[in-house]
């Protein structure tokens, strides 16, 4: 009994021994090489978050500048502004959007071609009042130089002549332009006329034309 008891306290003792160190063992700080290892998984992941939000970011801002986009065109464009019933108040589709401002853009073309053509005209018939200008200023400072020159010596035979032959000339052209198939026809290519042969030009050359046949037969 007294051998037992011996063995039976050794044994106890081995036991808290064998508990001590195993829990000595777990309390002993971590190695360096498993911090080293932590801090790159923490970091590895810390990286892929910046991406991951970065990415993020800059895929919002490129949505938010496309809304802007779209939003400055519904603005900009008038026929966006103009909703159509069949659509109601709903918002514009991008695709509408796109479609009205391509539209758009070439009523801008179209008006532009116009309106430089209109310029074009306008300076034509500038230059040619100020040739008129110019001729009748020169016909002015003759008369005053020469208040007397040429008084009576115009009969009224050749005044005739004169006006004679502009209506004459005036009226092939007229004749050779009216359709007279009915009066809105008949109106619409008086008017047409006017425009094309009534510019101060084109009477300036009709009279010069006159005079200098007149002016042929009397010498």
């Amino acid at each position: 009994p007294a051998s037992f008891m011996e063995n039976a306290r050794k044994s106890s003792i081995v036991s808290r021994a064998n508990s001590i160190g195993s829990t000595s063992a777990s309390s002993v700080p971590n190695t360096d090489d498993e911090d080293s290892d932590y801090h790159q998984e923490s970091y590895k992941e810390s990286y892929k978050d910046q991406r991951r939000r970065a990415h993020t970011q800059a895929e919002q801002k490129r949505r938010d500048a496309i809304k802007k986009g779209y939003n400055d065109l519904q603005a900009i464009v008038p026929t966006c502004e103009q909703q159509d019933f069949s659509i109601g108040s709903q918002k514009l589709s991008k695709a509408i959007v796109l479609q009205k401002t391509i539209d758009y853009i070439q009523f801008l073309h179209k008006e532009k071609k116009k309106q430089e053509e209109e310029v074009s005209t306008l300076r034509k018939d500038v230059m040619a009042l100020k040739i008129m200008k110019v001729n009748y200023e020169q016909i002015v400072k003759a008369h005053q130089d020469n208040p007397n020159e040429g008084k009576n010596q115009v009969s009224d035979e050749v005044k005739f002549n004169v006006f004679q032959g502009i209506m004459d000339s005036l009226f092939q052209s007229f004749n050779a332009s009216i359709s007279v198939t009915s009066f809105q026809e008949l109106s619409a290519c008086v008017f047409s006329w006017i425009e094309e042969q009534c510019k101060p030009q084109t009477l300036r050359d009709v009279v010069i034309g006159v005079l200098h046949k007149v002016k042929s037969q009397l010498y």
